[in-house]
């Protein structure tokens, strides 16, 4: 079955900006640094802030035409650590010259370099904001290993919600594994989260991997390996 969602060809118009997103050009923010520089044209009218893209008309970035790719891909990968979650080619061990994969693609929010486990690629823009935004419940699940035994009351306080920096974080379920092991379900990524939480009530963090996205499990995937999604495993994941 072919799902709409992962359609990104131009049904009807689409603001510029996203189009270049989905496009996996650049994203919005950088697109409109580019459309202020006078860079992007539509057809053979220069592009300004807003203007939509109808079907049929062609976008160009500094002469090159950027098109939309009517190929998706989608993959799970199991990050080893120090492997570093950016596209910036710059960036010594970043993911992308880590997969040498053939087709350009970007990781869906991010692992730390010290921590392991489950990340997602795409080269779709649509899904990106689906799940790292909050509000839609997407989970994510860890492993974690600290410095030392757990307590009664660090689990209940990690899962009512820990004040960092003036935030509190979401409601959490929390599961103690063995002396120094517990895992955590979360409903949001804030940087280094987990590691923060702990470090509020004094614990530091040994090991920490990423088990699961949503319905998207490691399982037996093994370390710097990855695989791509089956359509019914992204429907599931976009339709929780």
């Amino acid at each position: 079955m072919v799902l709409v969602i992962y359609d990104l060809t131009i049904m009807s118009s689409t603001r510029i900006n996203k189009y270049l997103t989905q496009a996996n050009y650049c994203s919005r923010r950088q697109a409109d640094k580019l459309i202020v520089a006078k860079k992007v044209r539509i057809d053979n009218r220069v592009a300004q802030l807003g203007d939509q893209v109808k079907k049929g008309e062609r976008v160009f970035v500094d002469g090159k035409e950027i098109k939309l790719s009517q190929n998706k891909t989608y993959l799970a990968f199991h990050k080893p650590v120090g492997i570093i979650c950016t596209t910036d080619p710059k960036s010594k061990d970043n993911v992308i010259d880590y997969l040498h994969y053939p087709e350009r693609i970007y990781p869906i929010g991010r692992l730390d370099v010290n921590s392991s486990g489950l990340i997602l690629l795409t080269n779709d823009g649509t899904i990106v904001n689906k799940i790292l935004k909050g509000r839609h419940k997407i989970e994510k699940e860890y492993l974690v290993g600290v410095d030392k035994s757990l307590t009664p009351d660090f689990i209940n306080s990690l899962k009512k919600g820990v004040l960092m920096d003036g935030y509190k974080t979401m409601p959490a379920e929390v599961n103690r594994l063995a002396d120094k092991e517990f895992s955590i379900v979360l409903n949001e990524g804030k940087n280094r989260q987990i590691r923060r939480m702990c470090e509020e009530f004094g614990y530091n963090v040994l090991k920490l991997k990423r088990v699961r996205i949503g319905n998207i499990e490691l399982n037996g995937l093994s370390v710097g390996r990855y695989r791509k999604l089956e359509n019914e495993e992204i429907e599931k994941l976009l339709n929780k």
